[in-house]
């Protein structure tokens, strides 16, 4: 009975290795900002309709009720962080999975620019809102 052939395997490299090792914790280490943004989105999404409340409070006129507003930009950034957690997450996994293939190849991401937009698109809407009511006051 002969033994089983085994496919060659290419010699060890400590280099190769190494370099892998770094790039797992780079990965990770950008996970965990992506996760701290999506924290900090959540947070100011759940914030703004608690402060604009507190401000209007205070106020003795209250011609224009700015809490359907306040909500919807808030509810705005929540969904935000949660889309970069959800598309950071997905990255992570994929560059991952890169990583521990043999034939690693680098692959530019997006996800940024598209957080990025986003955030921007929330801040127009908020600015137009805010200018509205200034010049309705």
């Amino acid at each position: 009975m002969q033994p089983p052939e085994f496919p060659e395997k290419q010699p060890y490299n400590l280099n190769n290795e190494l370099a892998k090792e770094r790039t797992h914790a780079a990965a990770d280490r950008t996970l965990m900002a992506w996760i701290r943004t999506s924290l900090s989105l959540i947070g100011f999404g759940f914030g703004i309709p608690t402060i604009v409340r507190a401000i209007d409070a205070t106020r003795i006129g209250k011609n224009i009720n700015p809490h359907h507003f306040s909500n919807v930009i808030g509810l705005s950034f929540i969904s935000i962080g949660m889309y970069a957690m959800f598309t950071a997450l997905k990255e992570h996994r994929r560059l991952l999975k890169l990583i521990q293939s043999d034939r690693y190849v680098y692959e530019s991401s997006n996800t940024a620019e598209r957080v990025g937009f986003a955030l921007i698109l929330v801040g127009i809407i908020s600015f137009v809102g805010v200018l509205l009511k200034a010049i309705n006051l």
